[in-house]
């Protein structure tokens, strides 16, 4: 046997981990934990048990948080908030380096508990969940010693409520715990029932930190925990992490508390493989995306589009590749494959591959227990519930396509939008494809690439707002500037005794707005509008479910405006002040009949100013370039949000209208607008504007009428990507949750008015709500 034939034949030897350290911390704890609240450990109580999936032996017994612990454990964030808060970037940066360095000191500890209760190779857990917490500590110190000079409008949120998941308890904690301490917040946590014990852990970390007591509190126990911490009123923020049918429910819950609300969801993402592919590279990438952590991972790259001159090629040498997959014991740093988190999660994963209709191929034998073989189904129609479901296992499904833009259908053919994996040896091709995804990170000629200051988050179904880099640390921040108490503005009435004009008046019947034209309500209705004398100034539409449906369709076909640059966009804003400056004393009058307050003039002149601010960013807000450990160009992108629906504010029937469409219509997006209510015809008026300033049809469209009747069908569309509310009518708590269906984006008032004559007007928050982030990693190297 030559020395080569050697190598290609010579098995893999056991290389086990030592798990002694970690069984011996338990037995030091009494194989009993209680939960940990304002700094200590309570009495362990009634609880749950703690298994190892790979051999099922009992590891610990967790106590079941009640809601006495619960109210118990907000009541300690609380009391600890101010104190948190008043020690500034710097002191918080202190504790925050002092988690960092003892999460190395013990990083042997952690990745073996981990892996005993979690199922996932030692060497996963070793060479990257913890040294990725490490980094999210030792990066967020570093975010909250400048926090104070680079966001200084911004402040702590307060209590935040964060759920975390089992697939990787460790490195989740520290994605929430790191920016909500930095930002000088405080924390309830509940770590996931079947993986908790690193989390509790933490906690003992926490006490050798010397971190304040109430500032990290962590409750165990069930699904019924994290219920009671969404509906605490105590709780200004949660934290969500999980499948999409959990996250829908918690935007429901939390609907019209004020909560703020963060979730990271599902998601079933592409990996697209292009003719001129590295096949061999791909391959190993596929390994990472699919098969790392057992395929228990939201991002993992579980759905193959590869272009079909090299299908059979490309799966051929999967097969192979995955025939070398070691399955087995977890604790064996030669394991590919570990244990499947449960019992319950490899059933799971058994009952929806079973019957499939596509051809299956498994890779070898599994040992006995909680384990799955790595599995690929070839030869599946797009829509066949593997395509699009989540499987959140070791199984790959794979389809083929011809051409780019079928590539880019079929990737975006989910209801998902968390990421996707790009692979082509042309870079121009696998930017533009990377560009038309509808994924919040996608990776080029890589996969399952993660850093702390890269921000990581989703589209569409796979939730909203951002872990990782300045974005997750602003989302556990807000505005340091409150609005006051919303005052509801009503419309003048008809009082019988109005002042009769000089001249009878032309008849005034304004019409809707809807792609590009002006059209009449499909019900045929309209209101009369008066001034504050009572005297009738004219007449305005009332649209309907059917005038919605029109502007939503019309704004989709406009897609067109997002693709145009920065400049171009900001040539029309310009025009647009231009021609609202050349009838500024008309809309002033106007504005003054309205609203019978002298404040037209400066509600037009702000609005000419506030339409060059947008124009000014327009072509200036495109994204940054990311500092990360790995031989990457990574970028965080701003992109578009979509078709936009606003509901505008009341109180300022221009000013506002305007305030809100700038940044819609500087960043790209499409806008589907409610005028203000009590005074209509000031946007009615504003069509003309649009008309003339060479807005393309469908970008902009005008409705009028009940804001009330309007914001649930606006809530409820499908097609609608986000929706904005400023009405003096509050309607935050029924948009909010009629917007857990499609779980759209919502930015809501929460009963606060606004200043829009003043600096909130402009906000840095409209930037960041008229964009989402696409992180797009490009590795390097020879």
């Amino acid at each position: 046997m030559t020395v080569r034939e050697l190598y290609q034949t010579m098995p893999y030897a056991n290389a086990p981990e030592s798990a002694a350290e970690a069984l011996a911390w338990l037995v030091d704890k009494g194989d009993r934990f209680g939960l940990f609240i304002d700094g200590s450990f309570t009495e362990p109580g009634n609880g749950l048990e703690s298994m190892n999936p790979a051999t099922g032996e009992v590891l610990a017994t967790l106590t079941v948080a009640t809601a006495q612990d619960v109210d118990a454990a907000v009541a300690a964030a609380r009391h600890a908030l101010p104190g948190w808060a008043a020690l500034g970037g710097h002191g918080r940066a202190r504790h925050l380096y002092a988690l960092a360095r003892l999460l190395q000191k013990h990083a042997r500890l952690f990745a073996v508990l981990e892996t005993l209760d979690n199922g996932k190779p030692i060497r996963e857990a070793r060479d990257v969940d913890i040294p990725l917490a490490q980094r999210h500590f030792y990066h967020h110190a570093g975010l909250a010693q400048l926090m104070a000079s680079d966001m200084p409008d911004r402040a702590p949120i307060g209590v935040c409520g964060q759920i975390i998941p089992w697939n990787f308890p460790l490195l989740m904690l520290a994605w929430k715990v790191a920016p909500a301490l930095a930002a000088g917040n405080t924390v309830v946590l509940k770590p996931a029932e079947w993986t908790s014990l690193t989390a509790l852990l933490f906690a003992d970390i926490c006490q050798q930190a010397g971190l304040p007591p109430g500032v990290v509190n962590i409750v165990t126990g069930g699904a019924e925990v994290g219920e009671m911490m969404t509906a605490h009123p105590g709780i200004d923020k949660i934290a969500f992490t999980g499948s999409t049918a959990t996250g829908r429910r918690i935007r429901e819950v939390t609907a019209g508390s004020g909560k703020a609300l963060t979730l990271e969801l599902g998601g079933k993402s592409a990996y697209l493989v292009f003719d001129d592919a590295d096949l061999d590279s791909t391959v190993e990438g596929l390994v990472d995306a699919i098969w790392f952590n057992q395929g228990e991972v939201c991002c993992a790259g579980s759905r193959l589009l590869v272009q079909e001159s090299i299908a059979d090629r490309l799966h051929d040498k999967i097969r192979k590749r995955m025939e070398k997959l070691r399955v087995g014991d977890p604790m064996d740093k030669n394991t590919d494959i570990g244990a499947m988190v449960h019992p319950v999660q490899r059933d799971r994963v058994a009952g929806m591959i079973a019957g499939s209709r596509g051809e299956a191929f498994s890779a070898g034998a599994v040992p006995e227990g909680c384990y799955h073989a790595p599995t690929l189904i070839t030869g599946l129609a797009p829509s066949d519930p593997l395509m699009q479901e989540e499987i959140f296992g070791p199984v790959l499904v794979s389809a083929t396509f011809r051409t780019v833009d079928e590539a880019v259908q079929m990737a975006n053919n989910t209801r998902y939008g968390l990421a996707a994996s790009v692979w082509s040896e042309g870079i121009g091709r696998a930017l533009e494809v990377a560009r038309r995804l509808e994924a919040g990170v996608v990776w080029v000629n890589g996969a399952n690439m993660f850093d702390a200051a890269a921000p990581f988050g989703g589209m569409r179904e796979s939730g909203f707002g951002r872990d990782g880099g300045w974005e997750g640390l602003r989302d556990y921040t807000q505005p340091n500037v409150s609005g006051a108490p919303l005052r509801p503005v009503e419309p003048f009435e008809d009082t019988g005794d109005a002042p009769t004009a000089a001249e009878p008046l032309i008849d005034r019947t304004g019409k809707l707005y809807i792609g590009g034209k002006q059209v009449r309500p499909d019900g045929g209705y309209s209101r009369a509008v008066h001034d504050r004398t009572g005297r009738l100034l004219g007449h305005a539409p009332v649209a309907g479910r059917k005038d919605i449906r029109n502007a939503v369709e019309a704004a989709r076909g406009a897609s067109g405006w997002s693709r145009s640059s920065g400049h171009s966009r900001a040539q029309i804003l310009y025009f647009m002040a231009e021609n609202l400056s050349a009838r500024t004393f008309y809309f002033a009058n106007l504005i003054n009949d309205l609203a019978g307050e002298d404040q037209g003039m400066a509600e037009v002149e702000t609005a000419i100013s506030r339409l060059f601010t947008w124009a000014a960013r327009a072509d200036k807000s495109a994204g940054r370039a990311l500092d990360v450990p790995q031989p990457s160009m990574t970028l965080a992108l701003r992109e578009p949000v979509g078709v936009i629906g606003a509901i505008c504010p009341d109180e300022a029937p221009l000013l506002g209208l305007v305030s809100v469409l700038g940044p819609i219509l500087a960043m790209g997006n499409r806008a589907v607008l409610v005028a203000s209510e009590a005074f209509p015809l000031a946007a009615l008026d504003v069509v003309q504007l649009l008309e003339t300033s060479d807005i393309p049809p469908g970008v902009v469209n005008v409705l009028t009428g009940c804001h009330a009747d309007l914001a649930p069908t606006l809530a409820l569309h499908a097609d609608l990507d986000a929706l904005w509310c400023f009405s003096s009518t509050d309607l935050s708590g029924r948009i909010e949750t009629d917007s857990a269906a499609s779980l759209k984006r919502t930015w809501v008032n929460n009963a606060k008015a606004r200043d829009w004559l003043g600096p909130q007007g402009e906000a840095p928050d409209f930037l960041e709500q008229a964009t989402r982030i696409k992180t797009v990693w490009l590795p390097y190297g020879a």
